[in-house]
């Protein structure tokens, strides 16, 4: 039978009475949510040594040296390298055989009246997975969604705790890789999105991190995390911020030439001058599709490698409707999407309707979809019976449709792109 998750006050409970494992909480921006935890349950002295807040600019800069950003995974890294050493300097001596020392910190943005959007955070803990053995770490990012600031408060709280214990449960794991399944317990995704995990250390030497951060998204724990045109993981916002976009959402099984086709004609006939240093070309994945098979991840995997052989960077999603794409990706300031389809594509969803489900059905979807600076790009297809060019303007859709789909065409929020010269 499957047993309730633990409450954040019972991890922290066992954990203050293991007393072979102490360590810091180091906490910057929103106050000290995971370090209370541990003192409000009781017995803080077996597992704390200190906790430790700078909120002043300066003195976290005196602390911990200069940053650029100040939430950011430099920041981040900074803290747990001064507080770690600082650790082992003043504890090892006496009780380093018999103790794993670790010190968990994190860099918080919450909402305030200066800042209304989500909140974005970085926590990572540094460990030792049994007494004198080399540090492992875990580095994760999150959005905090809740509407005020007190709920992300106790949010990021409840998600440090997650990670300090999943750290110290998965110490002896022969399955290191199973530490994402609790990170969200007690939360829901409507509160907190983590889309980026990273390890290192020998308790994770056989951990490929690209599953860590495909578990974000199959665990419901995250909506999307995204893979650089090397196939690695990287925090989304890194790749994404204030940067047009140009996506094509396909299964890619395999990654055929007119994929890749349909992406070049649309940067190459459609980026504008501003755009050409900073433009990001993706491929989308969806795992939504009810056809996925027994082994989604490994599936992926397999995806991801064959994209990245083509320098192609990924988003990997849970997201069904693209409008909803369309609206993750505006999270990130992007000034502009273009979504890459084909024409027969496009006309499928008039001819299957896939927005059924919607009460405005297509004319909803399409209303969501083309928000300020989102439009589509056409590339043509060719009819398999006569091997002509099948162009947006031409492409047949049921007669209630045509009307909408010349008011799209003329308003320029769908463009018909030019095919590009055969390849020999």
């Amino acid at each position: 039978m499957p047993t309730e998750p633990l409450s954040a006050g019972q991890k922290a409970l066992q954990l203050n009475l293991d007393r072979a494992w102490y360590g810091t909480i180091a906490e910057i921006g929103a106050g000290q949510e995971v370090g209370r935890w541990f003192f409000a349950v009781g017995g803080a002295a077996g597992t704390v040594a200190k906790t430790i807040s700078a909120y002043d600019m300066t003195v976290s800069d005196g602390i911990y040296g200069k940053s650029h950003r100040y939430v950011s995974r430099e920041r981040l890294e900074q803290m747990l390298d001064r507080e770690y050493a600082s650790l082992l300097e003043s504890l090892a001596p006496t009780r380093g055989d018999a103790t794993s020392f670790f010190v968990f910190a994190d860099t918080a943005a919450t909402r305030r009246y200066s800042r209304r959007e989500d909140g974005v955070g970085w926590l990572g803990i540094r460990f030792q997975h049994q007494p004198g053995s080399e540090a492992s770490q875990i580095v994760l990012h999150a959005r905090l969604l809740d509407p005020e600031t007190t709920g992300q408060q106790e949010a990021l709280g409840l998600l440090g705790v997650n990670l300090i214990y999943a750290a110290w449960s998965g110490r002896g794991d022969p399955d290191p890789d199973a530490l994402v399944t609790g990170l969200g317990d007690q939360l829901s995704r409507d509160r907190v999105e983590v889309d980026f995990v990273d390890v290192s250390g020998p308790l994770f030497q056989r951990s490929d991190v690209r599953r860590l951060n495909l578990d974000l998204v199959l665990e419901k724990l995250g909506r999307a995390v995204m893979f650089a045109s090397d196939g690695q993981p990287v925090e989304p916002s890194r790749g994404l911020y204030k940067r047009p976009v140009f996506v094509l959402r396909e299964s890619f099984t395999p990654v055929r030439r007119e994929d890749l086709d349909m992406l070049a004609a649309a940067t190459e006939q459609l980026q504008e001058a501003p755009d050409r240093e900073v433009a990001v070309s993706l491929a989308e994945i969806s795992t939504a599709d009810r056809r996925a098979p027994d082994d989604v991840c490994a599936d992926l995997l397999g995806r991801l490698d064959t994209l990245a052989a083509a320098s192609l960077p990924t988003l990997v999603t849970d997201i069904g409707e693209l409008f909803r794409v369309a609206a993750y990706l505006r999270r990130y300031a992007t000034p502009r999407v273009v979504f890459v389809a084909g024409t027969q594509t496009f006309a499928a969803l008039f001819r299957e309707k896939p927005f059924e489900n919607l009460q405005g059905g297509v004319f909803e979807a399409l209303g969501r979809l083309f928000t300020r600076g989102v439009t589509l790009a056409l590339y043509p297809d060719r009819d398999p019976r006569t091997g002509e060019l099948l162009r947006a303007s031409t492409v047949a859709v049921p007669p209630e449709y045509r009307h909408l789909l010349r008011h799209l065409l003329d308003n320029g929020l769908i463009h018909e792109l030019r095919a590009l010269p055969a390849r020999g």
